[in-house]
Protein backbone atom coordinates (compact mmCIF):
# COMPACT_ATOMS: atom_id res chain seq x y z
CA UNK A 1 0.00 0.00 0.00
CA UNK A 2 1.38 3.19 -0.75
CA UNK A 3 2.44 6.10 1.82
CA UNK A 4 0.08 8.67 2.05
CA UNK A 5 0.52 11.61 0.16
CA UNK A 6 1.51 14.06 3.41
CA UNK A 7 4.34 11.02 4.37
CA UNK A 8 5.79 11.40 0.99
CA UNK A 9 5.80 15.63 1.10
CA UNK A 10 8.78 16.88 2.71
CA UNK A 11 7.80 18.84 5.80
CA UNK A 12 8.29 23.03 5.60
CA UNK A 13 11.69 22.75 7.48
CA UNK A 14 13.49 20.23 4.80
CA UNK A 15 12.04 22.64 2.19
CA UNK A 16 13.67 25.61 3.73
CA UNK A 17 16.96 23.69 4.25
CA UNK A 18 16.83 22.65 0.65
CA UNK A 19 16.48 26.31 -0.64
CA UNK A 20 19.13 27.36 1.99
CA UNK A 21 21.40 24.65 2.56
CA UNK A 22 23.77 26.71 4.24
CA UNK A 23 21.20 27.48 7.35
CA UNK A 24 22.25 23.07 7.93
CA UNK A 25 24.77 24.20 9.49
CA UNK A 26 24.12 25.16 13.26
CA UNK A 27 27.08 27.77 13.71
CA UNK A 28 25.73 29.44 10.84
CA UNK A 29 21.91 29.95 12.02
CA UNK A 30 23.35 31.17 14.82
CA UNK A 31 25.75 33.44 13.11
CA UNK A 32 22.62 34.63 10.72
CA UNK A 33 20.17 35.58 13.51
CA UNK A 34 22.79 37.36 15.77
CA UNK A 35 23.69 39.34 12.72
CA UNK A 36 20.63 40.27 11.41
CA UNK A 37 19.45 41.58 15.57
CA UNK A 38 23.32 43.78 15.26
CA UNK A 39 22.69 44.92 12.02
CA UNK A 40 19.27 46.72 12.67
CA UNK A 41 21.11 48.11 15.35
CA UNK A 42 23.53 49.39 13.64
CA UNK A 43 21.67 51.24 10.55
CA UNK A 44 19.78 52.80 13.70
CA UNK A 45 23.04 53.93 14.64
CA UNK A 46 23.87 55.29 11.27
CA UNK A 47 20.78 57.50 11.26
CA UNK A 48 20.94 58.68 14.67
CA UNK A 49 24.58 59.69 14.49
CA UNK A 50 24.29 61.32 11.68
CA UNK A 51 21.41 63.29 12.96
CA UNK A 52 22.82 63.59 16.42
CA UNK A 53 25.77 65.77 14.15
CA UNK A 54 23.53 67.53 13.13
CA UNK A 55 21.57 68.80 16.00
CA UNK A 56 24.92 69.44 17.30
CA UNK A 57 27.11 71.95 14.51
CA UNK A 58 23.50 72.40 11.97
CA UNK A 59 26.47 71.64 9.61
CA UNK A 60 25.82 69.07 6.41
CA UNK A 61 29.53 69.30 6.06
CA UNK A 62 30.87 67.93 9.61
CA UNK A 63 27.91 64.87 8.76
CA UNK A 64 30.44 64.04 5.82
CA UNK A 65 33.82 64.34 7.86
CA UNK A 66 32.04 62.20 11.05
CA UNK A 67 31.13 59.88 8.35
CA UNK A 68 34.58 60.17 6.13
CA UNK A 69 36.60 59.64 9.74
CA UNK A 70 34.32 56.39 10.29
CA UNK A 71 35.35 55.27 6.51
CA UNK A 72 39.18 56.48 7.48
CA UNK A 73 40.42 53.32 9.35
CA UNK A 74 39.20 50.73 6.23
CA UNK A 75 41.87 52.07 4.46
CA UNK A 76 44.59 52.14 6.57
CA UNK A 77 43.41 48.68 7.88
CA UNK A 78 41.58 46.52 6.44
CA UNK A 79 44.46 44.66 4.93
CA UNK A 80 46.20 44.10 8.42
CA UNK A 81 42.78 42.43 9.40
CA UNK A 82 42.78 40.34 6.55
CA UNK A 83 46.55 39.24 7.74
CA UNK A 84 45.12 38.70 10.91
CA UNK A 85 42.09 36.66 9.62
CA UNK A 86 45.14 34.26 8.78
CA UNK A 87 46.77 33.94 11.91
CA UNK A 88 44.37 33.40 14.31
CA UNK A 89 41.08 31.72 15.77
CA UNK A 90 38.63 34.16 13.76
CA UNK A 91 35.61 33.40 15.81
CA UNK A 92 37.47 34.43 19.09
CA UNK A 93 38.94 37.48 16.94
CA UNK A 94 35.05 38.16 16.20
CA UNK A 95 34.02 38.25 20.12
CA UNK A 96 36.52 40.63 20.66
CA UNK A 97 35.74 42.89 18.39
CA UNK A 98 31.97 42.88 18.60
CA UNK A 99 32.76 43.35 22.06
CA UNK A 100 34.51 46.38 21.55
CA UNK A 101 32.01 47.93 19.07
CA UNK A 102 29.84 47.42 21.37
CA UNK A 103 31.38 49.37 24.13
CA UNK A 104 31.57 52.00 22.03
CA UNK A 105 28.19 52.22 20.97
CA UNK A 106 27.55 52.30 24.43
CA UNK A 107 29.92 55.20 25.36
CA UNK A 108 28.26 57.40 22.36
CA UNK A 109 24.47 56.63 24.17
CA UNK A 110 25.85 57.41 27.77
CA UNK A 111 27.51 60.43 26.47
CA UNK A 112 24.64 61.32 24.61
CA UNK A 113 21.81 60.69 27.70
CA UNK A 114 24.01 62.56 29.98
CA UNK A 115 24.47 65.70 27.70
CA UNK A 116 28.00 65.43 27.72
CA UNK A 117 28.43 64.50 24.24
CA UNK A 118 30.32 67.07 22.15
CA UNK A 119 31.00 66.53 17.93
CA UNK A 120 34.53 65.76 19.09
CA UNK A 121 33.77 62.48 20.89
CA UNK A 122 31.61 61.49 18.68
CA UNK A 123 34.53 62.25 15.44
CA UNK A 124 36.53 59.89 18.61
CA UNK A 125 34.17 57.18 18.99
CA UNK A 126 33.47 57.26 14.98
CA UNK A 127 37.12 56.73 14.15
CA UNK A 128 37.20 53.68 17.23
CA UNK A 129 34.60 52.16 15.59
CA UNK A 130 35.30 52.22 12.04
CA UNK A 131 38.98 50.56 13.18
CA UNK A 132 37.46 47.65 14.87
CA UNK A 133 35.16 47.32 11.59
CA UNK A 134 38.59 47.56 9.36
CA UNK A 135 39.38 44.27 11.09
CA UNK A 136 36.04 42.63 11.59
CA UNK A 137 34.89 42.77 8.04
CA UNK A 138 37.53 40.68 6.49
CA UNK A 139 37.94 37.85 9.48
CA UNK A 140 34.31 37.81 9.18
CA UNK A 141 34.00 37.57 5.58
CA UNK A 142 36.84 34.25 5.96
CA UNK A 143 35.09 33.25 8.48
CA UNK A 144 31.76 32.17 6.72
CA UNK A 145 33.33 29.41 4.19
CA UNK A 146 34.82 28.28 7.77
CA UNK A 147 30.52 28.06 9.04
CA UNK A 148 29.33 25.66 5.87
CA UNK A 149 32.34 24.78 3.99
CA UNK A 150 32.69 25.56 0.06
CA UNK A 151 29.45 23.91 -1.29
CA UNK A 152 27.08 26.27 0.32
CA UNK A 153 29.64 29.14 0.41
CA UNK A 154 27.32 31.07 -2.28
CA UNK A 155 23.91 30.34 -0.54
CA UNK A 156 25.49 31.69 2.71
CA UNK A 157 26.75 35.22 1.22
CA UNK A 158 23.56 35.85 -0.42
CA UNK A 159 21.60 35.08 2.53
CA UNK A 160 23.70 37.27 4.44
CA UNK A 161 23.71 40.17 1.70
CA UNK A 162 19.49 39.91 2.52
CA UNK A 163 20.56 40.28 5.61
CA UNK A 164 21.85 43.62 5.28
CA UNK A 165 19.67 44.64 2.72
CA UNK A 166 16.66 43.86 4.95
CA UNK A 167 17.77 45.56 7.77
CA UNK A 168 18.85 48.26 5.97
CA UNK A 169 15.32 49.04 5.01
CA UNK A 170 14.17 48.10 9.19
CA UNK A 171 16.99 49.70 11.23
CA UNK A 172 16.31 53.45 9.92
CA UNK A 173 12.45 53.22 10.29
CA UNK A 174 12.90 52.28 13.76
CA UNK A 175 15.74 54.84 14.47
CA UNK A 176 13.46 57.31 12.70
CA UNK A 177 10.55 56.47 15.14
CA UNK A 178 12.57 56.48 18.02
CA UNK A 179 14.30 59.31 17.81
CA UNK A 180 11.51 61.02 17.53
CA UNK A 181 10.18 59.44 20.84
CA UNK A 182 13.05 59.13 23.08
CA UNK A 183 16.22 60.70 21.37
CA UNK A 184 19.17 59.62 19.36
CA UNK A 185 20.58 58.15 22.82
CA UNK A 186 17.93 55.49 22.54
CA UNK A 187 19.09 54.55 19.17
CA UNK A 188 22.47 54.01 20.77
CA UNK A 189 21.48 51.93 23.72
CA UNK A 190 19.64 49.71 21.22
CA UNK A 191 22.10 49.58 19.03
CA UNK A 192 25.15 48.17 21.73
CA UNK A 193 22.58 46.28 22.97
CA UNK A 194 22.12 44.28 19.72
CA UNK A 195 25.92 43.31 20.05
CA UNK A 196 24.66 40.64 22.30
CA UNK A 197 22.94 38.81 19.94
CA UNK A 198 26.22 38.65 17.38
CA UNK A 199 28.16 37.88 20.54
CA UNK A 200 25.74 35.60 22.25
CA UNK A 201 25.85 33.72 18.99
CA UNK A 202 29.56 33.71 18.76
CA UNK A 203 30.03 32.31 21.90
CA UNK A 204 27.27 29.65 21.24
CA UNK A 205 29.16 28.29 18.53
CA UNK A 206 31.17 24.41 18.48
CA UNK A 207 33.25 23.43 16.50
CA UNK A 208 35.12 26.13 14.75
CA UNK A 209 38.81 25.62 13.84
CA UNK A 210 41.76 27.16 15.47
CA UNK A 211 44.44 29.88 14.99
CA UNK A 212 45.51 29.21 11.44
CA UNK A 213 49.13 29.63 9.84
CA UNK A 214 51.82 31.48 11.87
CA UNK A 215 54.02 32.83 9.68
CA UNK A 216 55.93 36.58 10.14
CA UNK A 217 53.46 39.42 9.65
CA UNK A 218 55.52 40.79 6.61
CA UNK A 219 55.36 37.31 4.68
CA UNK A 220 51.93 36.60 4.93
CA UNK A 221 51.07 40.09 3.92
CA UNK A 222 53.16 39.58 0.76
CA UNK A 223 51.98 36.55 0.20
CA UNK A 224 48.08 37.67 -0.04
CA UNK A 225 49.45 40.46 -2.21
CA UNK A 226 50.80 38.23 -4.65
CA UNK A 227 47.95 35.96 -4.85
CA UNK A 228 45.57 39.45 -5.23
CA UNK A 229 47.64 41.50 -7.29
CA UNK A 230 49.90 39.12 -9.32
CA UNK A 231 47.22 36.85 -10.36
CA UNK A 232 45.02 37.66 -13.37
CA UNK A 233 41.88 36.51 -12.06
CA UNK A 234 41.64 37.98 -8.45
CA UNK A 235 43.35 40.92 -10.07
CA UNK A 236 40.34 41.56 -12.51
CA UNK A 237 37.77 41.16 -10.18
CA UNK A 238 39.64 43.36 -7.67
CA UNK A 239 40.05 45.99 -10.07
CA UNK A 240 36.29 45.83 -11.55
CA UNK A 241 34.95 45.83 -8.37
CA UNK A 242 37.19 49.55 -7.11
CA UNK A 243 36.10 50.85 -10.28
CA UNK A 244 32.48 50.03 -9.45
CA UNK A 245 33.46 51.66 -5.89
CA UNK A 246 34.21 54.87 -7.41
CA UNK A 247 31.86 55.61 -9.84
CA UNK A 248 28.74 53.29 -9.62
CA UNK A 249 28.07 52.57 -5.82
CA UNK A 250 28.27 56.01 -4.76
CA UNK A 251 25.11 56.43 -6.93
CA UNK A 252 23.57 55.96 -3.54
CA UNK A 253 24.91 58.60 -1.59
CA UNK A 254 23.45 61.61 -4.53
CA UNK A 255 20.55 60.16 -4.11
CA UNK A 256 19.33 63.21 -1.73
CA UNK A 257 20.52 65.62 -4.22
CA UNK A 258 19.39 63.84 -7.45
CA UNK A 259 15.79 63.50 -5.62
CA UNK A 260 15.57 67.07 -4.60
CA UNK A 261 17.51 68.56 -7.67
CA UNK A 262 16.52 66.47 -10.23
CA UNK A 263 13.32 64.93 -9.81
CA UNK A 264 11.69 67.86 -7.87
CA UNK A 265 10.67 65.73 -4.61
CA UNK A 266 11.09 65.84 -1.25
CA UNK A 267 11.93 63.55 1.60
CA UNK A 268 8.84 61.27 0.87
CA UNK A 269 10.44 60.60 -2.92
CA UNK A 270 13.78 60.50 -1.37
CA UNK A 271 12.80 57.34 1.16
CA UNK A 272 10.77 55.76 -2.00
CA UNK A 273 13.81 56.06 -3.81
CA UNK A 274 16.10 54.11 -0.69
CA UNK A 275 13.40 51.54 -0.47
CA UNK A 276 13.68 50.30 -3.76
CA UNK A 277 17.19 50.27 -3.61
CA UNK A 278 16.94 48.30 -0.98
CA UNK A 279 13.71 45.84 -2.27
CA UNK A 280 15.75 45.40 -5.52
CA UNK A 281 18.64 44.37 -3.65
CA UNK A 282 16.97 41.89 -1.75
CA UNK A 283 15.42 40.32 -4.51
CA UNK A 284 19.23 39.65 -5.57
CA UNK A 285 20.51 38.65 -3.14
CA UNK A 286 17.63 35.73 -2.24
CA UNK A 287 17.48 34.85 -6.17
CA UNK A 288 21.40 33.98 -5.47
CA UNK A 289 20.98 32.27 -2.46
CA UNK A 290 18.12 30.11 -3.77
CA UNK A 291 19.77 29.53 -7.87
CA UNK A 292 23.34 31.01 -7.67
CA UNK A 293 24.25 27.64 -6.91
CA UNK A 294 23.06 26.88 -10.73
CA UNK A 295 24.22 29.96 -12.61
CA UNK A 296 28.05 30.49 -13.79
CA UNK A 297 29.15 33.47 -11.53
CA UNK A 298 31.65 34.75 -14.15
CA UNK A 299 28.62 35.17 -16.37
CA UNK A 300 26.64 36.58 -13.97
CA UNK A 301 29.50 39.20 -13.12
CA UNK A 302 29.53 40.52 -17.03
CA UNK A 303 25.83 40.61 -17.04
CA UNK A 304 25.06 42.40 -13.99
CA UNK A 305 27.73 44.59 -14.54
CA UNK A 306 26.03 45.73 -17.67
CA UNK A 307 22.90 46.00 -16.38
CA UNK A 308 24.45 47.92 -13.79
CA UNK A 309 26.32 50.48 -16.23
CA UNK A 310 22.90 50.80 -18.18
CA UNK A 311 20.98 51.39 -14.85
CA UNK A 312 23.25 54.43 -14.34
CA UNK A 313 22.51 55.93 -17.51
CA UNK A 314 18.96 55.49 -17.52
CA UNK A 315 19.03 57.28 -14.21
CA UNK A 316 20.41 60.11 -15.81
CA UNK A 317 17.60 60.65 -18.35
CA UNK A 318 14.46 59.66 -16.07
CA UNK A 319 12.45 62.44 -14.70
CA UNK A 320 9.49 60.96 -12.24
CA UNK A 321 10.04 59.18 -9.11
CA UNK A 322 8.14 56.39 -10.01
CA UNK A 323 10.26 55.62 -13.08
CA UNK A 324 13.46 56.28 -10.73
CA UNK A 325 11.91 53.68 -7.95
CA UNK A 326 11.78 51.20 -10.69
CA UNK A 327 14.90 52.02 -12.10
CA UNK A 328 16.57 51.80 -8.66
CA UNK A 329 15.28 48.54 -7.35
CA UNK A 330 17.22 46.99 -10.92
CA UNK A 331 20.63 48.58 -9.91
CA UNK A 332 20.45 47.61 -6.62
CA UNK A 333 19.44 44.13 -8.13
CA UNK A 334 22.16 44.49 -10.22
CA UNK A 335 24.38 45.56 -7.61
CA UNK A 336 24.10 42.92 -5.26
CA UNK A 337 24.06 39.90 -8.17
CA UNK A 338 27.88 41.40 -8.85
CA UNK A 339 28.79 41.56 -5.63
CA UNK A 340 27.66 37.76 -4.36
CA UNK A 341 28.73 36.48 -7.12
CA UNK A 342 32.63 38.38 -7.05
CA UNK A 343 32.66 37.92 -3.66
CA UNK A 344 31.57 33.85 -3.89
CA UNK A 345 34.81 33.45 -6.95
CA UNK A 346 37.48 34.69 -4.65
CA UNK A 347 36.37 32.59 -1.97
CA UNK A 348 36.03 29.55 -3.46
CA UNK A 349 39.58 30.16 -5.90
CA UNK A 350 41.28 31.28 -3.05
CA UNK A 351 43.90 28.85 -1.11
CA UNK A 352 42.27 28.10 2.55
CA UNK A 353 45.31 29.85 4.36
CA UNK A 354 45.49 33.17 2.04
CA UNK A 355 41.06 33.59 2.60
CA UNK A 356 41.59 36.19 5.30
CA UNK A 357 43.83 38.22 2.78
CA UNK A 358 42.57 37.84 -0.21
CA UNK A 359 39.21 38.71 1.75
CA UNK A 360 40.91 41.86 3.39
CA UNK A 361 41.86 43.51 -0.62
CA UNK A 362 38.56 42.44 -1.36
CA UNK A 363 36.66 44.61 1.66
CA UNK A 364 39.18 47.74 0.60
CA UNK A 365 38.03 47.66 -2.95
CA UNK A 366 33.95 47.26 -1.42
CA UNK A 367 34.58 49.66 1.50
CA UNK A 368 37.85 51.43 1.51
CA UNK A 369 36.86 53.07 -2.14
CA UNK A 370 33.56 54.75 -1.04
CA UNK A 371 35.07 57.98 0.01
CA UNK A 372 36.61 58.37 -2.73
CA UNK A 373 33.58 57.84 -4.51
CA UNK A 374 31.78 60.14 -2.94
CA UNK A 375 34.01 62.74 -3.04
CA UNK A 376 34.44 62.39 -6.60
CA UNK A 377 30.81 62.06 -7.28
CA UNK A 378 29.87 65.07 -5.08
CA UNK A 379 32.35 67.37 -6.91
CA UNK A 380 30.95 66.48 -10.27
CA UNK A 381 27.28 67.24 -9.18
CA UNK A 382 28.14 70.43 -8.02
CA UNK A 383 29.48 71.53 -10.62
CA UNK A 384 27.70 69.84 -13.61
CA UNK A 385 24.73 68.19 -11.73
CA UNK A 386 24.42 64.75 -11.39
CA UNK A 387 22.78 63.82 -14.43
CA UNK A 388 26.36 64.32 -15.30
CA UNK A 389 27.35 62.21 -12.68
CA UNK A 390 25.62 59.17 -13.36
CA UNK A 391 26.14 58.94 -16.94
CA UNK A 392 29.83 59.50 -15.82
CA UNK A 393 29.10 56.73 -13.72
CA UNK A 394 27.73 54.73 -16.60
CA UNK A 395 30.30 55.16 -18.94
CA UNK A 396 33.20 54.30 -16.22
CA UNK A 397 31.80 50.89 -14.88
CA UNK A 398 30.69 49.65 -18.74
CA UNK A 399 34.29 50.80 -19.93
CA UNK A 400 35.42 48.37 -16.68
CA UNK A 401 32.95 45.50 -17.84
CA UNK A 402 34.26 45.29 -20.87
CA UNK A 403 38.03 45.65 -19.95
CA UNK A 404 38.21 44.20 -16.89
CA UNK A 405 35.94 41.92 -16.15
CA UNK A 406 37.07 38.00 -16.99
CA UNK A 407 35.82 35.36 -19.38
CA UNK A 408 37.13 32.47 -17.81
CA UNK A 409 39.21 31.32 -14.95
CA UNK A 410 42.79 32.45 -15.43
Amino acid sequence: MDAPADAQRPSARERVLTLFPSLRSRNFRLFFVGQFVSLVGTWMQVVAQGWLVLELTNSPFLVGVVSALESLPILLFTLWGGVLADRVNRRRALLVLQSLMLCDALALATLTATGHVTVQLVMVLAVLHGTSAAFEVPIRQAFIVEMVGKDSLMNAIALNSSNFNLTRIVGPAIAGATIAAFGSAACFYLNSASFIAAIGALALMRGTAGAPHAETRAATFAEGARHALGERGPRSLLLLTGIYSIFGFSFVSMLPVYTRDTLASDATGYGVLMTSVGIGASIGALLMATRGHTFDRLRVIRRAGLLFSATLALLALVRGVAPAAAVLACAGAAMILNNISTNTHLQVRVPDHLRGRVMGFYSLTVLGMAPFGAFQAGWIAEHFGVPVTLGLGAVMCGLAVLGFAPRRDA
